[in-house]
């Protein structure tokens, strides 16, 4: 019993935090590999886009923007308002419905390979310092040694190049709330012309350098809510780094002279390869764990001990725990089904509203406090207002229509309707209906909406006229 929960005590606690509760400073060897480089070229390739999308432009505005203090969105060329916030929120949860389904049947494949946390940490600030303070044990030995001019100047020099990626990365984050132009503005015209802008860009780039200089893995183990959520996301089935204890189990060191199927031992030779490159601290022969990202670090370091010692590749790989148990192939639960059923609807959902979405969104309204009025011997006359949110990327000039009754007129107030792109054009109207013609005290009354000659809208209200005694 006591052997067993020395082998399970690393469920009881945080591979980074000591049994006094105070940090461990994880130093990870340098991993090198078929997936590592492979890694890296999706990293180069996501940091790539990062700093081009703010530059592309389509008729003037940017590919993305997600300015959440003016509520205005455009993903991937598409302008959402405050009216398409449902749209928006649809997408969310079928973004969401997506990583769930992702996460159950392929861990945290996500966080390894596509996660900013993840690419920024080991393809951006953990290069620079193995180039400036070396591999993992210099690192550590540089940590212990007391400050002389060597540890000063490397220690300097990495916690200047972090905060100026920061700073840098900061500017970048803001074109994508405000647009690139903002950000040429801020730059061009100095902090003084715009003191919130610069302010965000200082509070932004402490907490980026305080992330990635001093947080690290925490985010991924304490902070990030997708991290948190793998536990109840993830069974037996999912696909995540595995170690195959079946064929690694009982560990032994290596020695070339004997023979481990003889000697009663597995593949694993204890060299400890997979810990020393974990960013998160953790030895993966212990099981999936919390802490774990997916990032394959342990995959490459064991395929390469592997080889030394000439055994097969893939004593540590991508797996699903009843796989290594049982010898047997993913297969398509319920759970699966049921997600992809709701995500198939919620996809269908979407795809239709956005189908049925329209380039103008307009209202019209009878005016406030207004009753009906006699316009001359022959009309009654109602007066009525228009709204009309222009979702376009040009200026929109707006025409009203009565469709019916047919033998009613309708008078705009005022100057044509003009609705410049992404704003709210409004404008008064009255409608004359002959007295002849109205058989009620509410008719039914029909607009259309054009914009160079183009119908754009259909709009239904009411004419209020006198009641039937009034009329006699």
């Amino acid at each position: 019993m006591e052997e067993f929960e020395e082998f399970d005590d690393f469920r009881d606690k945080q591979s980074t935090i000591g049994d006094d509760g105070s940090r461990v400073w994880v130093y990870p060897k340098k991993p090198k590999g078929t997936l590592y480089n492979y890694r890296k070229i999706v990293s180069l390739f996501l940091v790539a886009i990062f700093v081009i999308l703010p530059f592309i432009k389509i008729k003037g505005d940017p590919l993305l923007l997600f300015n959440f203090l003016e509520r205005k969105f455009i993903i991937f060329g598409v302008m959402f308002y405050p009216q398409d916030f449902h749209l928006f929120v649809l997408s969310m949860i079928a973004f969401i419905v997506f990583v769930v389904l992702f996460t159950v049947i392929f861990g945290r494949i996500f966080c390894g390979w596509i996660c900013p946390q993840t690419i920024f940490m080991e393809f951006v600030y953990r290069q620079i310092e193995y180039w400036i303070e070396g591999n993992y044990s210099q690192q550590r030995k540089l940590d212990t040694s007391p400050l002389d001019f060597n540890k000063f100047w490397r220690k300097g020099s990495k916690h200047i190049i972090f905060y100026m990626i920061s700073f840098i990365s900061a500017h970048f984050f803001l074109a994508y709330i405000f647009g690139i132009d903002y950000v040429e503005d801020l730059i061009l015209d100095g902090p003084k012309a715009h003191l919130a802008g610069f302010a965000g860009v200082i509070v932004f780039s402490a907490v980026h350098y305080f992330v990635f200089a001093k947080l690290r893995e925490q985010v991924c183990i304490i902070i990030c809510p997708y991290g948190r959520l793998q536990g109840v996301l993830l069974d037996r089935n999912s696909i995540v780094v595995s170690y195959d204890h079946k064929r690694g189990e009982p560990r032994g060191k290596y020695n070339p002279l004997e023979d481990r199927e003889a000697k009663g031992k597995g593949d694993c030779v204890e060299c400890g390869s997979c810990q020393a490159v974990c960013p998160t601290g953790i030895d993966i022969r212990n099981g999936t764990q919390l802490e774990c990202i997916n990032c394959t670090a342990c995959i490459d370091a064991c395929d390469s001990v592997m080889q030394r010692v000439k055994k097969p590749k893939g004593l540590i790989r991508y797996a699903s725990e009843r796989s290594i148990a049982d010898k047997t192939k993913l297969k398509f639960n319920i759970r699966i089904l049921f997600y992809s059923v709701v995500l198939s609807g919620l996809l269908i959902l979407i795809a239709f509203l956005f189908s049925i979405r329209t380039e103008i969104e307009s209202t019209i309204l009878r005016q406030k406090g207004t009753m009906f009025q006699e316009y001359d011997s022959l009309h009654y006359s109602n007066i009525y207002s228009i709204q009309v949110i222009n979702k376009t990327r040009e200026a929109l000039p707006v025409e009203l229509k009565l469709d019916e009754p047919e033998s009613g007129e309708l008078k705009m107030v005022g100057d044509p309707l003009i609705v410049e792109k992404g704003q709210v054009g409004e404008a008064q109207f009255l409608v004359l209906i002959p007295k002849k013609d109205l058989k009620s005290s509410n008719t039914k009354v029909e607009f259309k909406v054009l914009s160079n000659g183009k119908e754009m809208d259909e709009i239904e209200s009411t004419f209020v006229g006198p009641n039937s005694l009034d009329r006699k």
